[in-house]
């Protein structure tokens, strides 16, 4: 689905080239259910964002089903970002006094739905991450795991093809981090999702198929 080739990341640090990204090859396949493994602060957030295309590396190839996504102007960026692609946040950036509905089907407006459309899809969307008794509930209402959920719904709501989820558990406690891993799993085994997980934690990336691991840089296994 998506095959990344020779991406690079360098920024100018006290006028001297610094690499954060070396050469990194990622082959993402429909369904795959996929951990990004590194350290803290070490240029993960900098790799989603440029696979989210929110962030333009300094050399790349990025192929969206043979369609070269690195050749597209900025309009046609934030369209396949709106319709391609979407982000779990550490920070879920819920609006305060929107309720659940609403945060979900926000991103349907900028395409142009009609709000009966946009309630009914976002009906669907949060009883999918089992919150169908939470629709009206304001974010000081909900606990962090349901604000989670909320975000994850917004993130389903255009069925994307693909989530990048950044650190999905760091706020949460041991029960409740298992409990949102079980909603990636559910998503991805029957809703046949393909998920990107960044994490540090090994016990979190266990519950993907498949763990990449990266180190200064570079894809180290």
């Amino acid at each position: 689905m998506i095959n990344i080739k020779k991406l690079t990341k360098s920024y100018i640090i006290w006028w001297v080239p610094s690499m954060i990204l070396k050469w990194i090859d990622l082959e993402i396949k429909q369904g795959d259910f996929i951990a990004l493994m590194w350290p803290s602060w070490s240029g993960k957030s900098t790799l989603m964002n440029m696979i989210g295309i929110l962030d333009i590396p300094t050399t790349w190839e990025y192929f969206f089903h043979d369609t070269n996504v690195a050749n597209f102007t900025e309009d046609e960026q934030a369209i396949f970002r709106r319709d391609k692609i979407w982000f779990i946040f550490q920070w879920y950036n819920l609006l305060a006094k929107l309720p659940a509905w609403e945060q979900v089907a926000l991103p349907l407006a900028y395409k142009g739905w009609s709000s009966s459309k946009r309630y009914q899809r976002a009906i669907e969307v949060l009883n999918e991450v089992w919150l169908s008794d939470k629709i009206n509930h304001t974010p000081d209402m909900l606990s962090w795991w349901q604000q989670q959920r909320v975000c994850i719904a917004r993130a389903l709501v255009c069925d994307p093809a693909l989530l990048l989820a950044d650190e999905p558990t760091w706020a949460l406690d041991s029960k409740t981090s298992a409990e949102i891993l079980k909603l990636f799993s559910y998503l991805n085994k029957e809703k046949w999702k393909t998920i990107l997980m960044i994490t540090h934690d090994s016990n979190v990336a266990s519950y993907a198929h498949k763990i990449i691991h990266i180190k200064d840089g570079l894809i180290d296994n």
